[in-house]
């Protein structure tokens, strides 16, 4: 009972910080307030739970990375592969050691082993806390993405570094050679088995479909379940479970394009998971600073190791951290900018990027829930039970790096974009606006080839919906606003007819890569709205068909 008690006051704080949010006008990231709200809850009531960082990312993980891979675009992935790539492997490397050699000068009684595992908890970015922290910022969308798709591949190289750093002082020794062997099957067996697993869930459950038809509440709980299996599944096989889940998510993307599941279950599954990903990101910050209180009393009883006996030095090894991770970082960023142009292609000219987008990848980079799981990962005891060296420490300097982070990202990103005129994107607004003529040319073309069936006596009730797709194309010509829906069963008919025709046109533009997975979710979500606003008429059953 008291378990669920605490669920439910998690519950609560969700919904009242992003209140509080919106009452102080988002000033405040709402990760921050939810942090605070956490640290009172910890701190005023007998409420607190001991997080066990294997439950942890189990719980949280999966479906929050899964939705990500679903969503994020897939064409800026492509197009900057070697960006992400370079920050999501080249700069976790990076950092664990240039990082973990300062700490282990900084704080000598720490060993540099675990100095290691400490800066490979620090690594990973966090692009629940990225886009959380950008809600309400005007990020130009290149830097967006490309924080993006480094917090989603970046955990996995850094979890392989961290399980190096503890094997190294559990056992004094490195292999370094099978650690090689290791990485390759994580990166490389983890996106596998999430597309594979994705792909086979995806083919059973159409021939399930086919043969019984759809259920519109079951196939949002198999959406659910999806992430959570790919995840075990590759957990079991000793790879990255999480690439495997953000493989499963965007190789779901890629199959929800077909358009096999019918609209309504496309709506009520996009409003399900944006739900739980509001839910689970809100709960996640609030555990972090429900956690800080005993992380810190823990930090301060362990503080004689370092050598100093006054808590000030904290804020010295927390300081000395967050410069060391920014000035890297702004290093490493400019770097691969000037390398490779945000969205370039090799061959192109060099250019120098300008610092205030640097800055701004520089101070995007938060960290958040996973560099927490990771740091309470670190084990208890090492051989013969003896105790973790300067375990406390290690948690509390990356609980106090997240904090930081994000306070920093909150106060910089406004100054450093202050003035800026964000370019409006004319190539994809012309690309949308390509797409939509596109779909409603295909809906009067289906239209026509209907009314030319027809008979002589039969009303003219293809043209009257043809008349009324003529507008809309007339209105987004002209830049104006869609049309109303129609309200009598023969135009209903001849309404279904050019929707699916729409979703055809949409589905081959995105086979012919025309335009990118995530317009076409968009627009096939339009068509979606568009027929579940339909009337049936009485005793009529709406199953999608023409």
């Amino acid at each position: 009972m008291t378990d669920i008690r605490y669920i439910l006051v998690l519950l609560a704080g969700v919904v009242l910080t992003n209140w509080v949010a919106r009452v102080l006008g988002d000033r405040v990231a709402l990760p921050l307030i939810q942090v605070a709200v956490g640290a009172a809850i910890g701190s005023l009531t007998s409420f607190g739970a001991t997080l066990k960082p294997e439950q942890f990312f189990l719980i949280f993980l999966p479906p929050l990375l899964f939705f990500d891979g679903w969503r994020v675009s897939k064409t800026d992935l492509a197009a900057n592969a070697p960006l992400i790539l370079s920050m999501a492997l080249g700069l976790v490397v990076a950092t664990v050691g240039c990082v973990g050699l300062m700490l282990h000068w900084l704080i000598p009684a720490m060993p540099l082993a675990v100095c290691f595992a400490l800066a490979a908890v620090l690594s990973p970015t966090d692009v629940v806390a990225a886009g959380a922290v950008a809600r309400h910022i005007p990020i130009p969308r290149g830097v967006l993405r490309l924080l993006q798709g480094e917090a989603l591949f970046n955990d996995a190289a850094a979890l392989i570094c961290l399980r190096l750093a503890i094997a190294a002082v559990v056992t004094g020794t490195v292999p370094v050679l099978s650690s090689l062997a290791a990485f390759a099957w994580a990166a490389g067996g983890g996106i596998a088995i999430g597309i594979a697993f994705s792909w086979m869930v995806a083919t059973a459950k159409a021939f399930m479909v086919r043969r019984v038809g759809e259920d519109t509440s079951g196939q949002i709980l198999i959406s659910l379940l999806i992430p959570y299996g790919a995840y075990l599944l590759a957990e079991a096989a000793g790879s990255s479970a999480v690439l495997a889940a953000v493989a499963a998510g965007m190789m779901m993307s890629r199959i929800e394009v077909s358009g096999r599941a019918l609209p309504l279950t496309r709506l009520r599954r996009v409003a399900v998971w944006e739900t739980l990903q509001f839910t689970l990101n809100g709960i996640m910050f609030l555990l972090l600073g429900e956690q800080m209180p005993g992380i810190l009393s823990g930090a301060a009883r362990s503080i004689a190791e370092g050598g100093h006996h006054a808590v000030g030095w904290l804020g010295l090894y927390v300081a000395a951290t967050v410069l060391a991770l920014a000035a890297l970082r702004f290093a490493w960023v400019l770097a691969a900018l000037s390398w490779w142009p945000a969205g370039g292609r090799r061959g192109e000219p060099s250019t120098t990027p300008h610092w205030r987008s640097v800055a701004v990848m520089a101070f995007g980079g938060v960290r958040g829930a996973v560099t927490l799981a990771a740091a309470l990962s670190l084990p208890l005891v090492v051989k013969d039970g003896v105790p973790f060296p300067a375990r406390d420490l290690a948690v509390f300097i990356a609980a106090a790096v997240i904090l930081v982070s994000l306070a920093l990202a909150n106060v910089a990103l406004p100054v450093l974009l202050r003035g800026i005129e964000l370019p409006p994107d004319v190539a994809d607004a012309e690309q949308e606006r390509a797409a939509r003529a596109a779909t409603l040319k295909a809906a009067l073309d289906a239209l026509a080839d209907t009314a030319q069936t027809q008979t002589a006596g039969t009303p003219p009730v293809a043209m009257i919906v043809a008349d009324h797709y003529r507008h809309r194309l007339e209105q987004l010509e002209a830049e104006g606003i869609d049309g109303g829906t129609a309200a009598w069963p023969e135009e209903r008919r001849m309404h279904l007819l050019a929707i699916q025709a729409e979703r055809r046109s949409i589905v081959s533009r995105v086979r012919q890569r025309l335009i990118p997975i995530d317009l076409a979710h968009r627009l096939l979500r339009e068509t979606d709205a568009e027929e579940v606003a339909l009337p049936i008429g009485p005793g009529r059953a709406d199953r999608g068909d023409v």
